[in-house]
């Protein structure tokens, strides 16, 4: 059994910040492409449309700094809270490569 005391919080930061991006450009296109299909089969292309394909790059960008920020502020209080409650216990299994014809 290992303990986790601290996690640092720019990795954790990052870790999440690329998570949430890809979410937001998963979304995004998404956004994009039901608009596109909506206003194709209803009023035709307009500025809306346009609008709506700023969200491709503009929906990333905003997820991956409110990832950033979540992520630190995550950490920030997952280190806090392991200095009241001693660490948080993990399992990790150490597997050491003794014979290299096992690949």
């Amino acid at each position: 059994m290992a303990r986790l005391k601290r996690i640092g919080l720019l990795f954790f930061g990052k870790l999440v910040a690329s998570i949430l991006g890809m979410a937001g450009l998963a979304a995004g296109l998404l956004y994009s492409g039901v608009g596109a299909i909506y206003d194709a089969a209803t009023t035709g292309f307009n500025t809306g449309t346009v609008l709506a394909f700023l969200a491709i790059p503009t929906m990333p960008i905003l997820g991956a700094i409110a990832g950033f920020v979540g992520g630190v502020a995550g950490a920030v209080i997952c280190n806090l809270s392991t200095g009241w409650f001693v660490g948080i216990e993990t399992d990790f299994e150490v597997q050491t490569k003794t014979d290299s014809s096992q690949d």
